[in-house]
């Protein structure tokens, strides 16, 4: 069992979780089949490609590092002529992930890690416009499930929400994974397994899903001084 941890972050992400014309929503953290559409880029699937059902197979867990803040924008669109709609999109905003992705096929999940640092289409965490902040951090884990790995990987939150934290020696992250991955806990079912990315016929089945948290260490703590003799002041 091998695992690779990827950190997602943007100025603004957006997971889809219901969609309309007039509304487009975004879950609070990113989904399986968004993850799963990142990898079939950089590895050149096009939305049509069978291979793409293959990636469910995939452990998948994700931590919630930097909780976003909601992001609601309008548009106006002229539909048809003098025709015009408003249209709302949400997003979140300076927020930071770790997904985690493990199979028992190594060799797999290295070919994966290669194609993510040179991806054959353009990546994006939601939509097209969400461009990655920078080159993809990774990190490989032999021997490790992806909920051994993100309990091992340090926390990657920006430092100045770190230093928000300081009093706080670990910090209690959030954990959303595969259900088979955590044997307690509430299952959750969620539209997010892969049928189909074509754009003419869009489809997603049910995924049981659950979650835990995992305690990461705070880089930036600082132990609150107890020692200050007020008198000595006077």
């Amino acid at each position: 069992m091998k695992t690779l941890t990827i950190r997602l972050t943007a100025p603004l992400q957006a997971f889809g979780n219901q969609a309309s014309f007039a509304r487009r929503t975004t879950a609070p953290y990113p989904t399986k089949s968004m993850v799963i559409g990142m990898i079939a880029a950089a590895l050149g699937y096009a939305r049509t490609d069978p291979r793409i059902q293959d990636l469910n197979q995939l452990d998948f867990a994700v931590r919630v590092d930097q909780p976003g803040q909601l992001l609601t924008d309008f548009q106006t669109v002229e539909w048809k002529r003098n025709t015009r709609k408003i249209t709302y999109r949400d997003y979140l905003q300076d927020a930071v992930f770790v997904a985690a992705i493990g199979h028992a096929d190594d060799d797999w999940i290295e070919r994966i890690a290669t194609a993510l640092k040179r991806p054959r289409f353009q990546l994006y965490l939601g939509r097209r416009a969400n461009a990655p902040a920078g080159v993809l951090k990774m990190q490989l884990f032999a021997g490790a499930e992806p909920i051994a790995a993100l309990s091992q990987l340090e926390w990657q939150a920006a430092p100045w929400f770190q230093r928000r934290h300081h009093q706080q020696a670990t910090y209690s992250a959030q954990v959303y994974a595969d259900k088979h991955l955590l044997s307690t806990g509430a299952v959750k079912l969620l539209r997010d397994q892969v049928q189909s990315f074509d754009q003419r016929d869009r489809r997603y089945g049910l995924r049981a899903s659950r979650q835990t948290r995992v305690e990461l260490a705070n880089p930036r703590y600082q132990a609150a001084k107890t020692d200050h003799d007020v008198w000595a002041e006077l």
